[in-house]
């Protein structure tokens, strides 16, 4: 965590009063929403949170995504990554949404892609072993996913948001794909 001392303009004019504020730089993140168009079905994955631990159930379920290295576009972290947590290639992708996580104290932006794969080859526990990732891979239909939504098994803020989207989307995407 970083102490900025800021100014910014008031709303009704002038400058506020020099502020304090905190504020962790953490870099961004690119997530991918793993979608089997012809089985109807999302392909997540399950891993520990640390900053989950105090909640009974710190094993998240969660999108695939990863930190954007220097020089890597998050379509291109979202593509590796989609190979290290799911053992998948993604055959399409497009972008969903760009956005801050916590902007009242984080820099992280993420970037939310939506990529086509196929489901008959997701399985098994993935991750790299040098970043102790331990990640087990789910496949879910698309009614299961939207019902882990509604009862609060999936509690964490990216794949809610995708998972809302897909909501959105779900029948274009199902009738793009008959095409």
């Amino acid at each position: 965590m970083l102490p900025y001392q800021l100014q910014h303009q008031l709303y009704q004019g002038g400058q506020s009063e020099v502020l304090t504020r905190q504020l962790m730089e953490r870099g961004h993140a690119a997530a991918v929403l793993l979608f089997d168009p012809k089985a109807d079905a999302l392909v997540l994955i399950e891993q520990f949170r640390i900053g989950a631990k105090d909640d009974q159930d710190p094993w998240l379920i969660e999108l695939v995504a990863g930190v954007i290295e220097e020089g890597e576009s998050g379509a291109e972290v979202a593509k590796r990554e989609s190979v290290e947590e799911a053992g998948l290639v993604i055959t399409q992708i497009e972008p969903i949404y760009e956005y801050y996580v916590s902007p009242g104290g984080c820099s992280e932006k993420v970037s939310l892609y939506y990529a086509e794969v196929d489901s008959i080859l997701a399985g098994g526990v993935h991750g790299l072993a040098s970043e102790g990732e331990d990640i087990k891979v789910h496949v879910v239909p698309f009614q299961q996913a939207l019902a882990w939504l509604d009862n609060g098994k999936m509690n964490s803020a990216t794949p809610i948001m995708a998972l809302q989207w897909l909501q959105l989307n779900h029948q274009r995407l199902l009738n793009r794909s008959a095409q």
